[in-house]
């Protein structure tokens, strides 16, 4: 092929030899003939009889490419039986990745102190780091009838539902509430951070399984998950279910708030979230001043 370029060459300029113009044009033929046999030979019969040698060029065929199939149940959260779906997989102690009002999340039943230990090994999240728990409204914890003084009650009444997660004392009747056997298993030993998602599909999802053990859905030490199809191709293949609800409604987890000591020395902010540190303590003097 590259003696017949540099001839293709040569009859360009004029300078090609006519002897040499016939030896090309007959190679040349051959080339094309063996081309054409082996071409015509090796599709016959499926395999490659004649030996072709690499492409010069290579022709991208578009293909419709099939989408691969997700690594567990990933439904939609506009869709009852979505929410149904994975409110099931939750009650028989599986771990999902659910939406909430800030980032996505893991979620587990309070019920199943297996389900709560199998989201340590899908994060690889050390064992110190406590777990915290949603409800879906204030009246719930209202009726487990928790020992809080009337300043902590309206702090709460002030900043739930939403990005704020209070750290409370730890007693039984969190058993009331409805954690049962996942007592030991969130919080610590001596406090508990407790969260009202302001998110109709998260508290819709709570109302049906009740109390949810709840961390961010991402590897420890990573960024926060903000879409399905991240919580899906970070930790979908270790999931039972991620409940997909498009783009989350911040960038940031919430705000955790400690105020076990809330009477004696005020509250202290342990983490800013999506709700800035200087709104919450805005929030907090508010309530205080009101009570004086």
């Amino acid at each position: 092929m590259e003696m017949v370029v540099v001839c293709f060459l040569l009859f360009t300029v004029e300078s090609l030899p006519v002897p040499l113009e016939v030896a090309m044009l007959t190679l040349f033929s051959l080339i094309c003939l063996y081309g054409a046999t082996a071409s015509l030979a090796n599709c016959v019969f499926g395999k490659e009889l004649l030996l072709m040698g690499s492409p010069l060029l290579r022709a991208e065929r578009a293909e419709k490419e099939s989408k691969p199939l997700p690594p567990c149940v990933c439904p939609s959260s506009h869709r009852t039986s979505g929410l149904r779906t994975i409110a099931d997989k939750l009650t028989i102690g599986g771990v999902c990745g659910i939406p909430t009002d800030t980032v996505y999340a893991l979620a587990a039943s309070c019920k199943h102190p297996k389900a709560i230990e199998k989201i340590y090994r899908i994060k690889d999240r050390p064992q110190e780091k406590p777990i915290c728990i949603f409800i879906s409204n204030l009246g719930q914890l209202r009726e487990a009838s928790p020992p809080f003084s009337p300043l902590l009650w309206e702090f709460m009444e002030n900043v739930y539902p939403g990005g704020i997660g209070c750290i409370v004392q730890k007693g039984e009747w969190l058993k009331k509430l409805g954690i049962g056997a996942g007592y030991d298993h969130v919080g610590t030993k001596e406090s508990i951070m407790i969260r009202v998602p302001d998110q109709t599909v998260t508290v819709h999802l709570i109302d049906m399984t009740g109390p949810l053990a709840i961390t961010s859905a991402n590897p420890s030490g990573e960024t926060d998950s903000t879409h399905h199809d991240m919580v899906i191709s970070r930790l979908g293949h270790k999931l039972e279910g991620v409940l997909c609800d498009g783009e989350s409604n911040e960038l940031m987890a919430s705000t955790v708030v400690n105020c076990t000591q809330i009477d004696e020395v005020g509250i202290t902010i342990l983490r800013e979230g999506c709700i800035p540190a200087a709104k919450v303590m805005q929030i907090f003097e508010k309530v205080k001043n009101h009570r004086v």
